[in-house]
């Protein structure tokens, strides 16, 4: 299926980099089965390479672990730890996408997770918020991603239990990408 660029305002082929300073990649966990925590990575980097045939499009992405931030300094050091991240063993998340399709007016992004050494296939929900001039002569895009994964399927299996029963953190976390990107270099 092809996707006409008429169908996408501003629509441009080329190599884009995330700006660091206006992009947010985070995650939520259930807390004590009451409530839902945040933390957000501080120190990440991706490659947006969009293509002629928009659905031809591709992303690589690398987050630095240890910068997780909960607010908690605590919470943050037990995050690292080989309970959790492991940093120490494995500084890095990636993704790599492997496929773009069509999903209504938004789009599915289908790639490769991995944490802790451990890959697995994943789904984001994608939506294109616009492609456009910036203040300083550039061009941004940019770009809602959400998609969940279970812990357990990167090997991530603390769980300690509570008195009244349940676990202290959830297994499902919830992953939401904000992300806005400036145009490196247009397609040939």
């Amino acid at each position: 299926m092809s996707v006409e660029t008429t169908v996408l305002p501003g629509y441009l082929a080329g190599t884009w980099q995330v700006d660091l300073n206006h992009s947010d990649v985070s995650i939520t966990a259930r807390h004590f089965m009451v409530s839902k925590v945040r933390g957000h990575f501080n120190d990440f980097a991706a490659t947006i390479v969009t293509a002629e045939n928009p659905l031809e499009s591709f992303v690589t992405a690398t987050i630095q672990a240890a910068s997780i931030d909960t607010r908690q300094e605590q919470r943050d050091g037990h995050i690292r730890s080989a309970d959790f991240l492991d940093v120490e063993n494995h500084p890095t998340i990636t993704f790599r996408s492997t496929g773009l399709r069509p999903n209504g007016d938004d789009y599915k992004l289908d790639g490769e997770l991995t944490i802790r050494g451990i890959t697995r296939p994943v789904t984001l929900d994608l939506e294109l918020n616009a492609i456009g001039p910036d203040p300083y002569g550039g061009t941004r895009i940019g770009l809602s991603a959400r998609t969940s994964v279970q812990r357990h399927d990167f090997n991530i299996n603390f769980n300690a239990l509570m008195e009244t029963g349940g676990a202290v953190v959830g297994d499902k976390l919830d992953v939401a990408l904000e992300i806005e990107a400036v145009l490196e270099q247009p397609a040939a």
